[in-house]
């Protein structure tokens, strides 16, 4: 029995279109598709996602950083995940970006450092009026500044790297606002005790009190802290630079703030008012005596139960009033 012969016609080209369009591959804008970079352009490049024709991605597209050499950042026959950004044309081709995901995923990680309360790193790249720029996770970060420890020169921060901490980040409005102020003084807040002398200097006089510095960090002395006498105007006891002696109230970490006083320093209300210079040089002995007196057991005095006649008998009768008005 001799076998039946086959045909072994070969697959040709147009075969292998109208399988294509057969399989009917269709790439969806928005939805994250895996390719081979397949060619280069001086304006982006091709690649293979399984589609009749090849996607492209521009070359804004390629990174969060400005792309010298295509090359390097994207090699051909490397292979990427790639965000589809629109819908095919007429030729079955999609736009395809590296960009959009990789800042998709720097924000995600500026929310978890926003969450830890971790400090970064920040290289300062450039300058404007109000502070200087600089990269976090690939985006770009402001610092005010307000909120730099060296403001005068802010020129000669270009390429140094500062330690600061997120003050708000809001992807919808791709504002990312930083501060090295605040993380310089939560180091120094984390040196300081509550219950402690302190010295300091006067840095801001307000009519509800005047600030002081503590080696980096300010705290409020206010102006009911200052003498149990009354004052009518901070600036007729304080002066800008001045040197103090003040005890620490309260420490509050989470909103940076340090309350101050040295009214507790006085034996009288008003000695401060009467004898300001030497108060703070006492200061020192003062606390003392005020850490030793707490230290002190508190020594309750025992009762002595009265005789149940005479405690009748303090007893107000019918006829007495517990409580006397006057008209």
């Amino acid at each position: 029995m001799t076998p039946k012969s086959h045909s072994s016609a070969s697959f040709s080209h147009d075969d292998f279109a109208k399988a294509l369009e057969q399989h009917d591959y269709h790439a969806e804008k928005g939805q994250v598709v895996r390719g081979k970079v397949s060619q280069h352009t001086s304006d982006g490049a091709y690649v293979e996602v399984g589609g009749k024709s090849p996607g492209f991605i521009p070359l804004g597209e390629v990174s969060l950083q400005n792309v010298v050499n295509l090359q390097e950042v994207l090699p051909l026959e490397s292979e990427w995940q790639f965000l589809v950004t629109s819908e095919q044309n007429s030729e079955g081709q999609v736009l395809l970006s590296l960009r959009q995901l990789q800042l998709k995923q720097a924000w995600e990680n500026v929310t978890a450092l926003v969450e830890s309360g971790k400090a970064v790193e920040v290289r300062v790249t450039g300058v404007n009026k109000g502070g200087v720029t600089g990269d976090v996770e690939g985006l770009r970060g402001f610092i005010p500044r307000s909120h730099l420890v060296e403001r005068n020169d802010l020129e000669g921060l270009i390429g140094r790297l500062l330690t600061a901490n997120i003050i708000e980040a809001n992807e919808e409005n791709n504002k990312l606002v930083l501060s090295q102020r605040q993380v310089i003084q939560a180091a120094a807040i984390g040196k300081l005790e509550k219950d402690t002398l302190q010295s300091g200097k006067i840095v801001k006089i307000q009519p509800y009190g005047v600030f002081v510095d503590l080696n980096g960090v300010t705290g409020l002395l206010h102006i009911t802290q200052v003498s149990g006498a009354r004052i009518n105007a901070l600036d007729t006891v304080f002066k800008l630079g001045q040197e103090v002696q003040v005890v620490i109230l309260e420490i509050d970490e989470i909103k940076n703030r340090i309350s101050l006083s040295t009214k507790v320093l006085e034996n009288h209300p008003g000695e401060l008012l009467e004898n300001f210079e030497g108060l703070m040089a006492s200061a020192p002995e003062r606390f003392e005596k005020i850490q030793a007196k707490l230290a002190e057991p508190e020594v309750i005095p025992e009762k002595v139960a009265k005789p149940v006649a005479e405690t009748v008998s303090e007893l107000p009768s019918e006829t007495e009033s517990v409580v006397t008005t006057e008209d």
